[in-house]
């Protein structure tokens, strides 16, 4: 597959300025509803499916859905990075005027993690073809653990990366807006917003340990790789506003998604020495695991509405008051005046 640079800093381009204009669109803290988030959804589902159209129309049917299967898969796996995100912002008690703001950063900071985890992956299979060995071993155990803990979740109280965050990062009590950092009595503090970044971050490079080998099982071409991830990435802030409140109802999802991660390990250890599962296969096999696991959980759950998790009785941190706002000094200091500027030339 034969990627002129010209194409790859158009979708990069492209990529920048989408999220431009998404942060220009939220520019103001508001809570996001049901209707925007389900607009914005549709719109880079849009983005994903035409790029994929793209892809076919110009490299050919095999390459396009090479991209439609990776697209599927990380779309799909992010599900799961969303329901720990809406964890996270329940254990905060994370106002949902600001929460957007964390999404926005986590996604940039995914982009370039996955990047860096793209070149570094196909740099491992060009040089070292028995890392597939490991890739699919890793995939086959993922899926196994996924099923057994399909029960569990995260606990943030217990993360070991809020401990130290705590135990070396000065940090209020109190948010304060959409501020990461404030400066309170002359000293830099972090505020609860920059501890779910950090979390935020940290959880999205753990799925990406999971997402990036299962998509290389269905291509072995960087391009398709990196524009399925970063589509199904972009996506993300406004799927955790459509889906937040009704995680719930989708009980039996993890155990579709922990199928498709033993599925492409399997496809990937086949496809080493024994036999290669045509594409058009593995997408129809993915699409169909996804499919019955949403419809079955639907089923299971039907009659049951939206409903946000519940918040703890006594969250860990509160919004600032306006006293507390005011008394806030500039993040950046200017330098105190020299002796010198004390006197004016007379």
């Amino acid at each position: 597959m034969d990627v002129p640079f010209w194409i790859w800093a158009s979708v990069l381009g492209f990529i920048v300025v989408m999220l431009a204009i998404d942060l220009f669109a939220h520019r103001r803290a508001h809570v996001i509803g049901v209707k925007e988030a389900a607009a914005w959804s549709g719109v880079w589902v849009a983005f994903g499916i035409v790029f994929g159209v793209i892809v076919w129309w110009v490299w050919g049917a095999e390459f396009g859905q090479q991209y439609f299967a990776g697209y599927l898969i990380e779309k799909s796996l992010a599900v799961d990075n969303v329901f720990v995100w809406a964890i996270i912002f329940s254990y905060f008690a994370v106002p949902r005027e600001f929460q957007h703001r964390v999404l926005f950063l986590g996604v940039l900071g995914a982009l370039v993690f996955r990047g860096i985890f793209i070149a570094a992956g196909a740099i491992l299979i060009q040089n070292f073809a028995w890392v597939l060995y490991v890739f699919a071993a890793f995939l086959l155990y993922t899926g196994y653990r996924m099923i057994r803990q399909r029960n569990e979740h995260l606990d943030p109280d217990r993360s070991m990366v809020l401990r130290l965050f705590r135990r070396f990062i000065p940090m209020t009590q109190t948010y304060h807006g959409q501020k990461l950092l404030v400066r309170r009595n002359g000293v830099l503090l972090a505020t609860p917003l920059l501890a779910v970044l950090v979390l935020v971050e940290v959880t999205d490079v753990v799925f990406a340990v999971d997402s990036i080998p299962a998509i290389f099982a269905v291509t072995d071409e960087v391009f398709l790789v990196f524009t399925a991830n970063a589509f199904a990435i972009l996506g993300l802030r406004a799927m955790y506003f459509l889906l937040a409140d009704l995680i719930h109802r989708f009980v039996y999802l993890k155990v579709g998604l922990a199928l498709v991660l033993i599925w492409v390990g399997v496809k990937m250890l086949l496809k080493i020495d024994i036999f290669y599962i045509p594409t058009p296969v593995s997408l129809a096999v993915i699409a169909t695991i996804i499919t019955v696991s949403i419809i079955a959980s639907l089923r299971a759950t039907r009659g049951q509405g939206r409903q946000a998790l519940p918040a703890p009785t006594e969250p860990p941190f509160r919004v600032a008051t306006e006293a507390e706002d005011a008394a806030l000094q500039p993040v950046w200091r200017s330098p105190r005046p020299t002796p010198t500027d004390n006197h004016s030339h007379r």
